[in-house]
């Protein structure tokens, strides 16, 4: 597009939608059931930027994009798409299908690494609701005009904030909490403002969560955060809506307060970046002294190649962004469908790291954002004759965790830290219980038997957050 052409209104395309527009009909009958079954499971959503142009229409269904945004018959069980089916196309039977989606949905761990159990804070005695406090330095905030996103990343971690599953979502209506909250915790510096996506509001609701936090009262605030897919997504937000505008002179307003403001862009695929409006998206918000980190998980079918993630880091640093964080698929939703083995992850790390320039080289990982904290796989080394994975936390419930180095046995299909097993004869790692080691230890029999454990289930005290 040229940007003197008039500004290109958002559609979105979901489940009930998809239909409408101009590539569905050139699908394949096998890929539109797909979409017409998983998509009962997980959230589906995409928009007419991406399906013009992001998605390379001749490279379906391998295309990332597109595997990034449209479900796949493989994400669920044979057994589970087989009965869903069913039930979806041949008896279209509502209420079987709504038990049979919500049984399907609870065995995929939805909400992994305490989220839920261990995460939420208190005051006055009752939890907060909207707010994840796991680390002592940042609160998570969800404002719930901010959950949804221009479109669904099909690994998404967050998928139950968007299919309905109220019980197990994670919403606030207004930030008065958020600030009470704040007062009562000095020792928080940021706040990460996440969903769902904070940009899909408008800036006059986006500014109504933010501005409370530049109050002379929360000057102990020093970093505002802001997740967001929209940079890759509908970069248009920064460049084109109509109150685009509007939206970067908030970004200057924060900054001018005194406080970073860094958006935490989520860019997946080299893609994401090659169009010229999300590379102007980037040149706009950085102008206005905002930050613009870039970070996204590794995932088998979209972003294995290592010159993929040159590309991205490469692009994003010329264009004035920071890479900040490879992370590891987490262990929820389909993730079967998307995890690579730890041993691989660092393999594709290793070969990307190497090949770009210090000023790429801010970027961490390969992370795994797990229930005691952030583990980042530091190499693949033999000591004393053992092959092992030397990992550390980046960051952890316990700050005494953080940068103490330690080793787990080598294991080529290790997806995951509860995967792992310590070197060198030991019984547990430095932060386990033996409770813990128990339950990893049904875990890791499970899984050798094909069965599959949420990490949710393993005991790990929580950090309280006691006003």
């Amino acid at each position: 597009m040229t940007f003197d052409s008039p500004p290109v209104k958002f559609k979105p395309y979901t489940r009930q939608t998809i239909s409408q527009a101009p590539q569905w009909q050139h699908l394949p009958e096998s890929l539109r059931e797909a979409v017409q079954v998983v998509s009962r499971v997980m959230p589906f959503r995409t928009n007419q930027y991406v399906m013009d142009e992001l998605i390379d229409w001749g490279k379906v269904p391998d295309d990332p994009i597109y595997r990034l945004t449209f479900p796949h018959q493989d994400m669920l069980s044979p057994a589970d798409y087989s009965k869903l089916r069913d039930l979806v196309l041949v008896k279209k039977d509502e209420a079987a299908i709504e038990e049979t989606v919500r049984g399907i949905r609870l065995a995929m761990n939805p909400h992994p690494a305490g989220q839920m159990t261990h995460n939420v804070p208190f005051m006055n005695g009752q939890p907060v609701s909207g707010l994840q406090h796991k680390y002592k330095e940042t609160v998570l905030f969800f404002p719930s005009a901010g959950q949804t996103c221009h479109a669904y990343c099909t690994f998404c971690f967050r998928w139950p904030q968007f299919v309905g599953m109220d019980d197990l979502k994670f919403d606030a209506r207004e930030s008065s909490e958020l600030v009470a909250y704040l007062k009562l915790h000095p020792e928080v510096t940021d706040v990460l403002i996440t969903g769902g996506d904070p940009l899909i509001m408008n800036t006059r609701s986006l500014a109504g969560y933010i501005e409370p936090l530049l109050a002379p009262e929360l000057s102990h605030i020093q970093n505002i955060r802001i997740g967001t897919k929209s940079v890759a997504y509908w970069p248009q937000r920064y460049v084109s809506d109509k109150d685009s505008d509007d939206l970067l002179r908030l970004f200057e307003k924060v900054v001018a307060s005194g406080k970073n403001l860094a958006i935490m862009g989520h860019y997946n695929h080299p893609a994401e970046l090659r169009t010229e409006i999300a590379q102007r998206a980037v040149k706009r918000i950085v102008s206005t002294g905002a930050t613009l980190r870039m970070q996204a998980p590794l995932i088998r079918h979209i972003n294995e190649d290592p010159n993929g993630w040159v590309e991205l880091w490469t692009t994003g640093v010329r264009l004035g962004a920071i890479p900040y964080y490879m992370f590891v698929e987490r262990d929820t939703g389909p993730s079967h469908y998307f995890e690579l083995p730890l041993a691989k992850a660092y393999e594709i790390f290793q070969s990307a790291y190497q090949q770009v320039s210090g000023l790429a080289r801010t970027v961490r990982g390969p992370s795994m954002s797990a229930f005691p904290g952030k583990v980042v796989i530091d190499g693949i080394v033999t000591i004393a004759g053992e092959k092992v994975f030397a990992l550390q936390f980046l960051q952890a419930r316990n700050p005494d965790w953080v940068r103490r180095p330690f080793y787990a046995r080598f294991d080529p299909t290790a997806t995951w830290l509860h995967d792992l097993v310590p070197a060198f004869g030991e019984k547990k790692f430095f932060f386990e219980t033996d409770e813990d080691t128990r339950h990893k230890t049904v875990h890791i029999m499970s899984r050798h038997a094909g069965r599959r454990v949420p990490e949710s289930t393993v005991e790990i005290p929580a950090v309280t957050a006691e006003a």
